[in-house]
């Protein structure tokens, strides 16, 4: 099976171009990151600049850890989707899950190998990038040299490949198992972590009230509480799309006539599978609609009391920054991939539609209206987590409810959410349309 999957790698290499663009930018930025601690361990680093770099390099790769996994995971879960009918006929000809889950875990971990060997280039000219930045803003002494090698290189192929193999082996698993029973299995466990994340989310937020408005930490508590209810609101998102969809189903078919009926029944049958689009638009409106807005905060309260920035202030606003770039790439990959799967998998549905009389046009309207009530679920879900973390903040620190920044940031985040998911599914349902209808649904059967 390993020698089917080099070979599956060598023929097609097309269908690994997402995987490998997922490993590639994951690769980058972790290697990027985790050459600052290659420089804090040269020689003549004094202690503070260590810090700041080893700081920077700790915090980036832990988010970068994750956001890696679950990119690629949503990346190969279309892969793997898109490849049932060939692991049925492997089933079919004698071979075992075992068997496939190794094939597909060894074509991935080439393809992040390969990915990791591309980034190399990237991630040591982003390093001295970066280096400079910090020395640009005193973060960092002059007179440090930047450096680039085994921590760099081994978390670089450690993180990317383990990444890539680990996605590979739950999707294919996923695919290879009974559906029916994984979700009874699974249902319950969702639910109990979604709360869990919520009960400790709101408990960081509560806290913020019990600290003192001048306590440098301060921004910890409602930063980390707004991540847990991101993180809780998107686990439960399908869960409490179902039950917006319950209650909004007349007014939909009111406005959106059988677009808008359709679209709702469609989104209630498929609340599972939309669990991957919901999950990361809602962690990235919470996540950077919280940062953001709280880093604003305290920097216009750092310049109204006077006083000068801090090298730890600086090097907190440098990786709120960072942070918030790295989810929205990644978040934009997962929310795209995503999409693409959900959409693309749904052309002997559109085709069926088709030959019972629906027109292109209509087709498109019923999805253009999943679009925006996925769109307007994830986004109200995540400016609610985002707002539990920045006004307590906001009272604590300022004596004032919402923050003097104004809607703009809140408003691009937004933009950005929308484009992407609106863009996605009606392209992807563009391009699906244009197969003749009966070709759809012979080609799907």
């Amino acid at each position: 099976m390993l020698f089917l999957a080099f070979r599956s790698v060598r023929k097609r290499p097309g269908r690994f171009l997402a995987t490998l663009l997922s490993a590639f930018l994951g690769a980058a930025v972790i290697m990027t990151f985790s050459s600052l601690l290659d420089t804090a361990a040269g020689p003549g680093v004094d202690d503070v600049s260590a810090e700041s770099l080893t700081l920077s390099a700790s915090v980036v790769g832990g988010y970068g850890s994750l956001l890696v996994f679950f990119a690629v995971a949503s990346t190969l879960t279309v892969s793997v989707r898109q490849r049932a009918e060939e692991i049925h006929l492997l089933r079919c000809t004698g071979a075992t899950p075992a068997q496939i889950t190794r094939m597909v875990v060894g074509e991935s971990a080439v393809v992040g190998l390969a990915g990791t060997v591309l980034a190399i280039g990237p991630a040591m000219l982003g390093g001295r990038l970066l280096l400079d930045m910090f020395k640009d803003s005193g973060q960092v002494a002059a007179h440090v040299d930047p450096a680039f090698g085994a921590m760099a290189l081994g978390s670089g192929f450690g993180i990317a490949v383990l990444a890539s193999a680990g996605a590979a082996f739950l999707a294919v698993r996923r695919a290879t198992k009974a559906a029916g029973a994984r979700r009874r299995s699974g249902g319950r466990g969702r639910v109990l972590a979604g709360c869990a994340a919520l009960l400790a989310g709101t408990g960081g937020v509560l806290t913020t009230y019990a600290v003192d408005s001048t306590e440098e930490m301060l921004m910890a508590f409602p930063a980390y509480g707004a991540i847990l209810l991101s993180v809780g609101f998107a686990v439960l998102a399908p869960s409490l799309l179902g039950r917006l969809l319950d209650a909004t189903r007349g007014p939909l078919a009111a406005v959106g006539g059988a677009g808008g009926y359709l679209s709702a029944r469609n989104l209630r049958r498929r609340g599972a599978e939309l669990a991957g689009v919901l999950m990361p638009m809602v962690i990235f409106t919470g996540m950077a609609t919280a940062t953001l807005y709280i880093q604003g905060v305290e920097s216009d309260w750092v310049t109204a009391s006077g006083l000068d920035k801090t090298v730890e202030d600086k090097n907190l606003e440098t990786l709120n920054l960072v942070v918030v770039g790295i989810i929205v790439v990644f978040s934009c990959i997962m929310l795209v991939n995503s999409l693409y799967a959900a959409t693309s998998y749904r052309a002997r549905e559109f085709g069926q539609q088709r030959l019972a009389g629906a027109t292109p046009g209509q087709v498109m309207g019923v999805v253009g209206w999943e679009s925006v009530i996925l769109t307007l679920t994830g986004l109200s879900l995540g400016t609610v987590a985002g707002l539990a973390g920045i006004i307590p903040f906001t009272m604590v620190r300022t004596d004032q409810v919402l923050p003097d920044q104004g809607p703009g940031t809140w408003l691009a985040i937004m933009a950005i959410a929308a484009v992407v998911t609106l863009g996605t599914s009606l392209g992807t349902a563009r391009r699906t349309l244009r197969a003749p209808a009966i070709d759809a649904v012979t080609l799907a059967a």
